[in-house]
């Protein structure tokens, strides 16, 4: 058996998949925002960028514990033989829920809120909320699909969101589009085409079954939405915190922008895996099958590090020289600044797949407890007198092993840790 043999045998059913809409999808990102940065003004590229982070990261943090728990429960009730649709409608009304709570705010601030953020550019709030709507689309039906263990379509909505982002961008880029609004639009348009192309399989799996009731999948949502909000600030936090501790160093926050580009590469190859980890922990929880729930779980950390490990030598050996390269980021950033950074991104990334455990295994609370403590220990390194480069950077890094190591004691208390070959 091939090396690419063992840990495609090692990874959960139906990785590829969402392997190849994961890139795509990723590559997307770039693309999108390397269009907009150079068909628009500099102060409409700030405020398209306070708008895409902002939608990166709190959209996620909202709706990607919604797509967790229809996830979970779908699968819990495909093992028992039970419909998914009633699970379809209590997701889509509990995502909505969550939109309205957002738009809310938008709609009744939405002069505040443009002056705040877009220098006064209204039309961006209204993009603000046309994403989080269509992030809410997606999730629900990312999260069907992936608890049917329907990946082939989870992946081609993933892939086909990346390739029209590509698509649209790359046209407004060409046809010398200069409005703001016009690229904001994108994430709004992309993935609802996405969404809508991919529903057959949806309804199609989402056959009838017992009344699903709002315990199954708010039980946990509030712990979730903490713990995804607080991953997405440790992931982020360095270029924020290197900003606001230092007026005057903009070639130290450019380069370190860069650098963390760079470092989180692994990130998207993770990505693909997440949702079919989920489905398959859930499915070996609801069958009792422990030993293959452990099976899994080992395998699913042991290629994690060695992925990290991997393109964390990659960027320490050359991402130096590709900043200025590639990027054009000032030259002052050196190895050791890439090996805390992939450091970090390694921990993170076994992190997120303890979360996963957690979850599976009714730990949500706990999950959520793991990041406040990593979270704490992050902003204490961050406030200590350090150089400010070295703590940004060792903060991301011991910040992210502070959730690792709370994860795995959590863990201990829940899941037997025989060796997986006894």
């Amino acid at each position: 058996m091939t090396l690419l043999d063992r840990i495609t045998t090692a990874l959960p059913r139906g990785t590829a998949f969402v392997a190849a809409g994961t890139a795509v999808l990723g590559a997307a990102n770039y693309v999108h925002l390397a269009a907009a940065g150079h068909s628009l003004a500099v102060d409409d590229m700030a405020s398209f960028s306070v708008l895409w982070t902002v939608v990166a990261s709190v959209g996620l943090g909202l709706f990607f514990p919604v797509e967790q728990e229809i996830t979970r429960v779908v699968a819990a009730r495909v093992v028992s033989g039970d419909g998914a649709r009633p699970v379809l409608r209590r997701g889509a009304a509990l995502a909505f829920g969550l939109l309205a709570a957002v738009l809310l705010p938008l709609a009744l601030f939405g002069r505040q809120l443009a002056d705040l953020f877009f220098n006064g550019d209204t039309g961006l709030v209204v993009a603000l909320g046309g994403a989080f709507a269509a992030l809410a689309c997606a999730h629900v039906t990312r999260g069907i699909l992936a608890g049917l263990g329907r990946f082939e379509a989870y992946g081609t909505q993933l892939g086909l969101d990346g390739l029209l982002r590509i698509g649209m961008s790359l046209g407004l880029a060409v046809a010398g589009v200069e409005s703001s609004f016009v690229f904001a639009m994108v994430m709004t348009a992309a993935p609802l085409i996405s969404v809508l192309a991919t529903l057959r399989p949806v309804f199609r799996g989402a056959r009838c079954g017992s009344t699903a009731h709002w315990g199954e999948l708010i039980e946990h949502l509030g712990l979730l939405v903490g713990s995804t909000l607080l991953a997405q600030l440790l992931v982020n936090i360095a270029v924020i915190s290197t900003k606001v501790l230092s007026t005057n160093d903009d070639a130290l926050v450019a380069a370190l922008l860069s650098a963390l580009v760079l470092a989180r590469v692994p990130l998207f190859a993770f990505g693909a895996f997440q949702a079919s980890l989920l489905a398959g922990l859930s499915t070996a929880q609801a069958e009792g099958n422990t030993l293959g729930y452990r099976r899994m779980l080992l395998r699913a950390a042991t290629v994690t590090t060695g992925l990290g490990a991997v393109c964390g030598l990659f960027a320490v050996a050359l991402g130096p020289a590709l900043l200025p390269a590639v990027f054009g980021a000032p030259d002052v950033l050196g190895a050791a600044d890439f090996a805390w950074l992939s450091l970090g991104t390694t921990l993170y990334m076994l992190a997120m797949v303890l979360g996963q455990a957690l979850l599976t295994s009714g730990g949500a609370r706990q999950q959520l407890l793991a990041w406040i403590v990593g979270t704490t220990v992050l902003i204490a390194v961050t406030l200590s007198p350090l150089e400010l480069r070295t703590r940004v950077e060792i903060a991301y890094a011991v910040g992210s092993l502070a959730v690792v190591t709370s994860m795995t004691l959590a863990l201990r208390a829940r899941v037997s840790y025989r060796s997986v070959y006894s």
